[in-house]
């Protein structure tokens, strides 16, 4: 009876295309396995990228080895090219050091400056300590015979021309 059930349901599969109701139930207690079913058509498509990859991949690993030989012109590019950066760095390098080699001196000379002048201030005042003004006053009125003098003897006169004074300028006459 079984035989004659699978016969019918064949019959039907091929008549719609499609199984009947009766294929589509199970019978029993575990489920039958189905014959596997057709490779899709998109298979060979795959293969056929798996391929083309392969070669892409192929091509682009040779001109990576070709990239990476060095060729003469290539190689004196190369060492030019290097020669050049060092030239700079060492020139910059060299500026660098010219550079802090004469800040360090201005400060040598700034620190100088500031010493000789604080050495010229003591010195000034030193010197002015040591004037006595009395005693000048003393020998010029005594042994020298100067007086001050008077009103009568001393002329102002106003310049409206400038602020200052010329030395070899002709004073008005009164």
């Amino acid at each position: 009876m079984a035989a004659t059930r699978t016969s019918q349901m064949r019959t039907a599969r091929r008549n719609t295309g499609r199984p009947s109701r009766e294929e589509m139930y199970i019978h029993g207690n575990t489920v039958r396995k189905l014959a596997p079913a057709e490779k899709p058509a998109a298979r060979p498509e795959k293969e056929r990228q798996h391929r083309e990859q392969q070669r892409h991949d192929y091509t682009v690993r040779r001109n990576q080895e070709k990239a990476l030989q060095l060729d003469l012109p290539y190689l004196l590019m190369l060492v030019a090219a290097a020669c050049v950066t060092l030239y700079f760095c060492v020139s910059y390098l060299n500026l660098q050091s010219v550079m802090s080699a004469r800040v360090d001196n201005i400060k040598a000379q700034e620190q100088q400056l500031e010493t000789l002048k604080s050495d010229n201030d003591a010195l000034e005042t030193r010197i002015n300590t040591s004037i006595d003004l009395d005693h000048i006053y003393r020998v010029a009125t005594e042994e020298l015979g100067m007086v001050y003098a008077g009103r009568d003897q001393v002329l102002l006169y106003n310049k409206t021309e400038s602020e200052y004074v010329r030395q070899n300028e002709d004073i008005p006459q009164y």
